[in-house]
């Protein structure tokens, strides 16, 4: 069986629309990949400055970033990337 990165449950609550959920399980994650993550959840609901705070925490370019879709599919490639290329970096 194939373990699942713990961020694809946030993706999952996003996609469905349950972001108070995806939030809940997005803040206990100090990755920089969850700081994006947490950053497009504020995109998502219109709070800019809580989420140009994330991007900036996620070493990432708040102000040159694309759509919500483009982010998400971005995040998304950026996610299964490193699942392949290092499993330790999950925990």
């Amino acid at each position: 069986m194939t373990a699942t990165h713990p961020l694809q449950q946030v993706l999952q609550h996003l996609h469905a629309g349950r972001w108070n959920a995806a939030h809940d399980l997005v803040q206990h994650d100090g990755s920089m990949l969850a700081a994006w993550l947490h950053g497009i959840l504020h995109l998502q609901e219109g709070d800019l400055e809580d989420a140009e705070n994330w991007y900036d925490r996620a070493a990432r370019h708040f102000r040159s970033r694309g759509t919500l879709a483009e982010e998400i599919a971005a995040f998304e490639a950026a996610l299964i990337a490193s699942e392949t290329s290092d499993p330790q970096e999950r925990t």
